[in-house]
């Protein structure tokens, strides 16, 4: 069994937040292989099915991105697995919008959702999925960055970056059955 998580903050007000991009493609994910987001556990939204013959838990976190870990990691004890079994989509300012990467652990980049991630399992060795969504323009005037990062990942895309967007949630989503058939090497080849 493997958990699939994808980050974001709940609520309809964020839904189309740049933050939201791991959640957007879990939604994604589910209608394409029919798994309903049908139970509430550990703080998550969460439904059971199956990929490409493997059963899978998809999970899309309730506790807002920069708490994430809590309930991965309640997930993870739930459901008896370990960091190895643990898939992470996420958005990602540095790569740019509509860039998809595979990674097998490392650190956080500054994304506070990976980062809680890591706290909470006490390890950074778990696959993630990064969905680009580029960076803020940079501002003449501004003199508080780190305000205009979170400003900017909590607006939501224009209607141009959604277009630019659509094809690389597909593409991440398409990436989850070659991690869980072919493993990393594999996908990182293929997707990244």
């Amino acid at each position: 069994m493997k958990l699939i998580v994808g980050l974001g903050n709940p609520g309809r007000e964020y839904s189309n937040n740049r933050h939201n991009a791991g959640f957007m493609c879990l939604a994604y994910l589910a209608k394409k292989h029919r798994i309903e987001f049908d139970r509430k556990k550990a703080a998550a939204r969460i439904g059971c099915g199956r990929i490409e013959g493997i059963d899978v838990v998809l999970a899309k976190p309730q506790t807002f991105m920069n708490l994430s870990g809590e309930s991965v990691s309640r997930l993870l004890h739930l459901f008896r697995l370990g960091p190895e079994d643990l898939i992470v989509i996420h958005d990602d300012m540095d790569l740019p919008l509509g860039k998809v990467r595979i990674r097998g652990g490392g650190s956080s980049g500054g994304h506070k959702g990976i980062d809680s991630v890591i706290r909470a399992i006490g390890t950074p060795d778990f696959v993630r999925i990064k969905i680009g969504i580029g960076r803020p323009p940079k501002d003449a005037d501004s003199v508080d960055d780190e305000r205009d990062i979170v400003d900017f990942v909590l607006s939501s895309f224009t209607p141009e970056e959604k277009k630019q967007l659509e094809p690389s949630i597909a593409r991440a989503a398409d990436a989850v059955p070659c991690l869980l058939t072919e493993g990393l090497k594999s996908a990182m080849n293929k997707y990244n």
